[in-house]
């Protein structure tokens, strides 16, 4: 009987076909890039065959690796759903965190398609915007919302955002959209707070210096147009899909109101958003349970419409 093919090592191989790069392999797995590759010599030394090739660059598979690749990917993906089909009780609670705008209006409409592929991983939903210790134990998993990656965890980006200038079509009746951005400043405007540590934060400020950049135009400090101030994001949407003014939105989080029509983008000028990143403990004991979770994200992981 051949010897069982190392676990660690079809890992390796999995991501690295799927990503064709070693280091984004390495981060996704939450290893070194050299780890990776070892990890895919000793999978390629046992079996006596080059599964990737490396020179000349891009890396690509071989024949080999081609044929091996959908093997291993839809035996993890088999794995992983054969988790969440076990009887209630057999799998037990995941517990997640996330910020409560994340919460809200990205993770919680996708819910039933979780319960319908998972039925026996009951879900334990933290919706805050303090950063839980995954480390000390006070969720399994988290939703990130961060420009690079949480140092110290296992982590992989599901998606990234960007912010664009939203209104309800009331605010902007018989306006020619997109509007210049000279003209955005005499809409009412809607701000919401960040951290003020965060220095590519996307306020109205940030927004109006990067207008002036591309366009030449001298606008006024936007301060003096802002009606309505919100410590929390939700809020900010709630107003601004109520047509009280204008705002500087994640286009993920309203992606729903950006298909239907009850919000419309204002002005082609965007600003850069952050990741969404799935983090947990590399050595997390219950490891099974949020692969299940993260193969199912990686799925679903696209604008609600």
């Amino acid at each position: 009987m051949a010897a069982p093919p190392p676990v660690l090592a079809l890992r390796a191989f999995e991501a690295t076909a799927r990503l064709l790069s070693f280091q984004r392999a390495a981060v996704e797995l939450g290893v070194t890039p050299t780890a990776v590759s070892h990890q895919i010599r000793k999978l390629e030394d046992q079996y006596g065959t080059p599964l990737f090739r490396r020179r000349p660059r891009p890396l690509a598979l071989t024949p080999a690796g081609e044929a091996l690749f959908p093997v291993v990917r839809d035996a993890f993906q088999a794995m992983a759903d054969a988790l969440g089909r076990l009887p209630a009780g057999g799998v037990g609670t995941l517990r997640v965190t996330t910020t409560n705008a994340i919460a809200a209006r990205w993770l919680l409409p996708r819910l039933p398609d979780w319960r319908q592929a998972h039925p026996a991983i009951r879900l334990d939903i933290a919706g805050t915007d303090a950063v839980l210790d995954l480390r000390a134990g006070e969720a399994d998993v988290a939703i990130r919302y961060a420009r690079e990656p949480p140092p110290g965890l296992h982590s992989v980006e599901l998606l990234r955002d960007g912010f664009q200038v939203v209104a309800s079509p009331a605010l902007v009746q018989g306006a020619r959209l997109p509007l210049p951005v000279e003209e955005v400043m005499h809409l009412p405007l809607i701000d919401a707070l960040w951290s003020p540590s965060d220095e590519g934060a996307p306020t109205w400020q940030r927004w109006a210096t990067a207008a002036r950049a591309a366009t030449g135009c001298a606008l006024p400090a936007p301060a003096g147009r802002v009606v309505l101030s919100f410590r929390e994001e939700l809020h900010a949407i709630e107003a601004t899909i109520a047509g009280q003014g204008a705002a500087l939105l994640s286009d993920v989080l309203v992606a729903p109101e950006l298909h239907d029509g009850r919000l419309v983008p204002v002005c082609a000028l965007r600003l850069p958003g952050y990741g969404f990143h799935l983090a947990h403990r590399a050595d997390h004991p219950r490891l099974p349970l949020i692969a299940a979770f993260g193969a199912w994200l990686r799925k679903t992981a696209v604008p609600a419409v």
